[in-house]
């Protein structure tokens, strides 16, 4: 059965709390480095982007709010800025 709109954005949001833990200090990095750290909130943005821009289901297209997504992108770049 194929996925609707609101069950990938649900999967999704688990890379959204990743990314706002590690922002915010409550995710735990103990015994990795900062190019490790920097890595894994790269491939939870990607992951999001991906998400974002599926076509089927039409995630892209649909009318629901996404901006914890949108957010989660952006404050994970800027993570990776601030800490490159």
């Amino acid at each position: 059965m194929a996925q609707t709109v609101t069950e990938v954005l649900t999967a999704a949001t688990d890379s959204v709390t990743l990314i706002d833990a590690v922002n915010g200090g409550t995710y735990n990095v103990a015994g990795m480095t900062q190019a490790e750290i920097n890595e894994m909130v790269q491939r939870n943005v990607d992951h999001l982007e991906l998400i974002l821009a599926y076509t089927d289901p039409d995630v892209a297209g649909d009318s629901s709010n996404k901006s914890s997504y949108t957010g989660a992108i952006t404050t994970g770049n800027t993570y990776i800025s601030n800490n490159s």
